[in-house]
């Protein structure tokens, strides 16, 4: 006998034509379908918003445009000065639209004090008004942090509008926001109500957009070095002003974003930090070591097609990762050019300016104090900035390789590997694999059944 009623996932028993037999999961869904077919309902997104405090007993803020009448014990009496009075707070009676905005009094204390209605209740002559003989309060809380972040991108879009949010123009030059990057602890509460507000302002028809954002991205949380999330009660907080005292500003901004994607949570560990310096340090070394060499009379070095090469595929590499916010594979790709113009030959020669130019280029966004410094060792005019140079173009071209190596099987197994030219024919890549004993070892005296040859990825050769 059951002693309570089943409640959980189960088969569905007792239901009806179709539906008994079916896992609890499937069954919502041929309900839904019955009740689409039979027009007597359907499928609906909900959502649901936590109940919201919109109250806060704090001076900054927004005012909230509501007053409420005040009855007298002494209908001669003046409730600024203290005298008896009730404030009828179920009576609440909105600003008139022509006397908005609604402006904060000047004080000069805001400390929270003994009045639960807040510091603004000790404004009695900004909170106190008569009208029509009659006594009023104006409401002392204010609104909380939503009430502008909740639609501050639509101001930024039309900041000195005195007329309206914003303005038609704006709205249609700036809406929706591209991309909107917030942390995981946005997505919940900030981002959610910004566009419940963003909704109700595209009924009312202040934008002519419904929705606020075309691309949202969740940065992940940087955890302390113990894996947990940053806390003073744990100890394990990093102080970023130590970084930069320590390491410099552009270090820390390299760290940050090489440390793993934006959208993963990863714990901070300092000792890396000295990775990326080294990588700093390196660019800097370069550009200083074409400065003297161009101070000693020497001529510009030329570029060969490798290094060239590798700089047209840095930039692809890099320009591509910034677009996607992989920022993390883009130092990656800064790094590798890095170590290609270090290797070059003579150590002492000086580097290929058009490569140097570029990496310089490339790395501003990343670590724009350290570029900067580059930029001049590389000749620029005293006092111009890269701030205002074009962004590296890439060839396409030369972003290809001229060869390819590729692995060889015999009968699904790996038995070599082979240089050829990207567009290499079957019987040029069997030719080189031939010329292999690790593969002729296991295809002579053997009947060749097929090749399966994609170029440029694999060769493999059947044989019996």
């Amino acid at each position: 006998d059951l002693e309570e009623a089943f409640s959980g996932q189960g088969v569905a028993v007792n239901s009806g034509e179709g539906l008994d037999g079916l896992a609890t999961a499937d069954m919502h869904q041929a309900v839904l379908q019955k009740l689409e077919e039979a027009g007597a309902g359907g499928a609906q997104v909900t959502y649901k918003l936590r109940d919201w405090v919109f109250s806060r007993q704090r001076y900054w803020g927004e005012p909230i445009p509501i007053y409420f009448p005040v009855e007298m014990e002494d209908t001669s009496g003046d409730p600024r000065n203290g005298d008896a009075h009730e404030i009828l707070f179920d009576q609440p009676i909105p600003v008139a639209d022509e006397d908005l905005p609604l402006r904060l009094p000047e004080m000069d204390r805001f400390e929270p004090g003994d009045d639960p209605q807040g510091c603004l209740a000790r404004a009695v002559d900004w909170r106190y008004f008569e009208k029509d003989g009659k006594w009023f309060a104006r409401e002392t809380n204010t609104m909380p942090q939503w009430a502008g972040s909740c639609w501050y991108y639509m101001r930024f879009a039309d900041p000195k509008n005195k007329d309206f949010a914003i303005g038609p123009k704006a709205d249609e030059a700036w809406l929706p926001v591209d991309l909107y990057v917030g942390g995981q602890e946005h997505a919940v509460l900030h981002l959610l109500y910004a566009r419940f507000w963003h909704m109700v302002l595209h009924e009312l028809g202040y934008t002519q957009h419904p929705e606020p954002f075309q691309k949202l991205v969740h940065q992940g949380m940087i955890l302390g070095s113990d894996g947990e999330k940053m806390s003073k009660s744990r100890g394990n907080v990093v102080n970023p002003d130590d970084i930069v005292r320590d390491y410099g500003a552009d270090a820390l901004r390299l760290y940050e974003m090489f440390m793993g994607p934006l959208e993963a949570t990863k714990p901070w560990q300092t000792s890396q930090v000295t990775g990326v310096v080294r990588f700093r340090d390196r660019v800097y070394a370069l550009c200083k070591r074409f400065a003297e060499a161009r101070e000693g009379g020497e001529e510009e070095a030329a570029m060969d097609r490798d290094t060239e090469r590798a700089m047209h595929k840095c930039i692809k590499k890099v320009t591509e990762d910034v677009d996607a916010l992989s920022f993390n594979t883009a130092i990656s790709a800064m790094m590798v050019l890095s170590n290609t113009l270090a290797s070059l030959k003579p150590a002492e020669a000086p580097v290929p300016k058009e490569a140097l130019k570029n990496l310089v280029l490339l790395l501003a966004p990343f670590a724009p104090h350290v570029a900067e410094e580059c930029w001049q060792l590389l000749g620029a005019e005293s006092g111009t900035t890269l701030t205002y140079e074009a962004w590296p173009q890439f060839s396409e071209e030369l972003c290809k390789d001229d060869t390819v190596t590729m692995a060889v099987q015999v009968n699904g197994k790996v038995r070599g590997t082979i240089d050829l030219a990207v567009d290499a024919d079957e019987a040029a890549a069997l030719e080189a694999a031939y010329a292999q004993e690790k593969v002729t070892k296991f295809t002579e005296g053997k009947e060749i059944k097929k090749v399966i040859y994609r170029p440029g990825k694999i060769l493999n050769i059947v044989a019996k």
